[in-house]
């Protein structure tokens, strides 16, 4: 009996009638288990790394050629997908030609990996749009943060592939950003991810690059998360992340306080939250409570009311996000993270 079959006649057997079983097949099949992890072989300097615009347009020249500049400056040679500079309001393409640049990429074997060149929004009107088989018997490099954070997870999902929440193209590559990056994906190290030792600056004590535990310990698990609005937009579709057994990542920008609680309510809603091993929270960048808003929930409140109760390691303050100085984080990835000492440790490297 075909798997589709069983599952028809299981849904069957509980009171969903046939119609509706066969209906459902199709996503339950898609929202199957994790599937056994693949890794992507190390960048070498020399390599062609792909630009693709998978998000939002850029409308300037400027931003293109200091993008290129900047992964020349890491050693690699750069190929420009066919639509990187197309436009469809505020797309860069259509949703067709975001797809194609990205799937022509993984097609092409002289393609070592692919980097987006920016955010915005876009990427999950294409997630259901790639070719998942192609890029599982090709895996290479992926990555970008924001808006990518639907096609990190929707990739690593279908394939198994581990993909990359990290700096897109015209991000600032600062040393604390290059370094992070050179040492997952081209140096091939199980690194320990880390924030910046704390800066006090003028001040008696550190103000920047602080962490903290909401709850302290340490937890096991595969890395999944990434943007906040991003990753609650895909509960529920087949390219969501499996948060059981987990270490959900988070961050965010530019959202009122209230609209932090209510995607964090429906990752709870949904089951995501109580399956967790552990959380890590990054920089929530301009997250306020609004004009004319009065007596809200502070975000140190909001993140209590969800995380605490699941009691897990909770730490808030790495260094990603919506923030100059980046880490790279593995999606899919197998990890330790320590709240009390702020630090994710990868227990194996993540490149080949």
């Amino acid at each position: 009996m075909s798997e589709r079959r069983h599952f028809i006649q299981t849904l069957a057997a509980a009171g969903l009638s046939p119609a509706l079983a066969a209906a459902a097949a199709p996503q339950a099949a898609l929202q199957s288990a994790a599937k056994p992890q693949i890794h992507a072989r190390r960048l070498r300097p020399g390599d062609t790394v792909a630009l693709v615009s998978p998000a939002n347009a850029t409308f300037e020249r400027e931003p293109i050629e200091i993008a290129t500049e900047a992964l020349q400056a890491l050693g690699f040679k750069v190929r420009h997908g066919a639509n990187l500079r197309a436009r469809y309001g505020q797309f860069g393409g259509t949703d067709a030609q975001r797809a194609a640049d990205i799937n022509a990429m993984f097609a092409d074997d002289s393609v070592a990996g692919i980097i987006a060149m920016t955010g915005g929004s876009g990427c999950n009107r294409i997630v259901d749009k790639l070719d998942y088989k192609t890029i599982a018997a090709r895996p290479k490099f992926f990555g970008g943060f924001s808006d990518l954070t639907s096609l990190v997870n929707g990739i690593q999902r279908q394939t198994g592939l581990v993909t990359f929440h990290c700096p897109v193209a015209s991000s600032e590559w600062n040393g604390y950003s290059v370094a992070a990056f050179r040492s997952l994906v081209m140096e091939g190290e199980a690194a320990l991810l880390k924030n910046p030792p704390p800066e006090r600056g003028d001040n008696i004590v550190p103000t920047q690059y602080r962490t903290r535990a909401l709850r302290g310990g340490k937890a096991r698990g595969r890395l999944v998360g990434g943007n906040l609005a991003v990753l609650s937009s895909l509960i529920g579709t087949p390219y969501a992340p499996e948060f059981r057994g987990a270490i959900l990542f988070l961050e965010e920008i530019n959202e009122y306080i209230y609209r932090v609680d209510r995607m964090l309510s429906t990752l709870r809603l949904a089951g995501a939250l109580d399956q967790l091993a552990g959380v890590v929270l990054g920089h929530f960048t301009k997250c306020e409570p609004g004009d004319g808003n009065y007596g809200v929930l502070t975000l140190d409140e909001v993140f209590d009311d969800y995380f605490l109760p699941l009691n897990v390691p909770v730490y808030r303050g790495a260094q990603f996000g919506h923030v100059k100085r980046k880490l790279t984080i593995p999606v899919g990835a197998e990890a330790e993270m320590d709240a009390d000492a702020g630090t994710i440790q990868l227990l194996k490297p993540v490149t080949v």
